[in-house]
């Protein structure tokens, strides 16, 4: 797109957001002036400070610097996050600056690349992440605009000079994923989310067939076996199915798991990739694993190579991350905010440590989301053998009438279970950290800040 081409600075309301800093470091990358405003200080933004980046604090126009004040050599990216009263996005429109989504201005950049899209209610961050780290460590190389910091590079972007393929995490949230045209889809989920901006499980669900309809002639989509949507494809489209299990074009079988291991045998069409061993080792990550290495293997990643990319993934921050890995104390940390993710990280992390008591800390996010599946949360978080539960985190919302975790705790069926304060949780782990054996934290709002204290605490014990 030409203002791409022709901007000489960007500024980014919302800067600090895992997909915006991505963008951020891309325009970096281009070497354009960027500034930014972000809600508060976090480790990411301080890194886009010390990579080039200006991001202040404040809703303050006085704050904008002077490089980012002509509309005709600026672009201005905010995320839907951002709520229209935000008075330096206010100015930009008054003032003549051409704005865009995150999402248009991620389509723009990677519509002239072929576009690997990941998109899903859950797994999207893991599956694309894989994806990249097996095609960058191989001899066909990618581009990749991940949701997540993946821990091989420590980062959330990579850029190639020789590779035109480009891995993109493709976000459902306010319809962002129609801006892209890919050349190959996965689809790993479409459990309905977001009813606050679809209003319907119908409505959420039609917006996944209408992304299927924007890949590209020659392209394909690999979609997860048994998802209730009907896939709209263009004629020269090709459909293939995959699973974590004995079903679908693409799947694993001889699974072994045991010893802190999972390892199995990928299956493609006329192809058997023996001993593939997950370097994430947590049972909803083979057929995440599935997904990756049916798209790696769809360009041209060969056998050895999807098996070293795999086996040397480290994953992305915050997906089934390890932080203690004692034979007397665990503790993970695992960024799942769906009642099915949240069902898929416990089964797991059960499965992984068999016999061992199981404590779950949960952060639901979003007042909207509690609301609509608050019996859907409650039975997930039913299967953990203890569970804390915090206060909700509420982003973008202001709080809904009667909606509190409350609405969660009231359903949740053990026994064990305590309804507390975030500022409240240091003091609990302290007086009960004897007890723990497995601790899980849950959640997409700021539970992460927590991980270390609490690691602190465990580690003392």
């Amino acid at each position: 797109m030409s203002t791409i081409q022709t901007i000489s600075s960007v500024y980014f309301v919302g800067a600090g957001g895992i997909g915006m800093s991505a963008l951020v470091r891309y325009f970096l990358s281009k070497g354009k002036k960027v500034a930014g405003y972000d809600r508060t200080p976090t480790d990411l933004t301080a890194e886009l400070n010390q990579e080039g980046a200006e991001i202040h604090y404040e809703d303050n126009v006085a704050l904008i610097p002077d490089y980012c004040r002509n509309h005709q050599d600026t672009l201005v990216v905010y995320t839907p996050a951002i709520p229209e009263s935000h008075t330096e996005l206010t100015y930009f429109r008054e003032h003549g600056f051409e704005v865009m989504k995150r999402a248009r201005v991620l389509g723009e950049i990677t519509n002239c690349s072929r576009g690997l899209c990941v998109a899903g209610t859950h797994g999207k961050t893991t599956t694309s992440s894989m994806l990249a780290h097996i095609l960058k460590q191989s001899h066909v190389d990618c581009n990749a605009f991940l949701g997540g910091i993946l821990k091989n590079y420590e980062s959330n972007l990579m850029l190639s000079d020789r590779s035109d393929l480009t891995v993109i995490e493709a976000d459902e949230f306010d319809r962002s994923f129609h801006w892209l045209r890919p050349y190959m889809a996965i689809i790993t989920a479409a459990d309905p989310d977001h009813l606050d901006i679809y209003g319907t499980p119908e409505a959420y669900r039609e917006s996944f067939e209408h992304f299927t309809s924007l890949i590209r002639p020659g392209g394909c989509l690999v979609m997860k076996k048994g998802i209730a949507i009907h896939p709209r494809l263009q004629e020269g489209v090709r459909l293939y199915t995959y699973s974590g299990t004995k079903d679908g074009d693409f799947h694993a079988e001889n699974i072994e798991i045991g010893d802190g291991k999972i390892i199995f045998d990928f299956i493609a069409p006329n192809v058997r990739i023996k001993s593939v061993s997950l370097g994430v080792p947590v049972k909803v990550n083979i057929e995440n694993g599935v997904a990756a290495m049916a798209l790696a293997w769809l360009n041209g990643a060969t056998e050895e190579e999807i098996r070293q990319g795999m086996a040397t993934f480290a994953g992305p921050v915050r997906r089934f991350d390890f932080h203690l890995k004692r034979d007397d104390i665990v503790l993970l940390d695992d960024y799942a905010h769906h009642p099915e993710e949240i069902r898929a990280s416990i089964l797991s992390v059960k499965e992984l440590y068999a016999g061992k008591k199981v404590t779950g800390i949960f952060q639901p996010h979003l007042y909207s989301r509690t609301r609509d599946f608050a019996a859907d949360f409650a039975k997930s978080l039913s299967l953990l053998d203890e569970l804390i539960l915090l206060d909700i985190y509420p982003a973008r919302e202001e709080p809904i009438p009667g909606v509190t975790s409350q609405l969660i705790y009231d359903r949740v069926t053990i026994p064990d279970k305590h309804l507390i304060r975030k500022e409240e949780l240091l003091d609990w782990v302290k007086a009960e950290a004897a007890s723990y054996q497995v601790v899980l934290m849950l959640g997409a709002g700021d539970i992460d800040r927590l991980v270390e204290p609490v690691k602190q605490i465990l580690e003392r014990r």
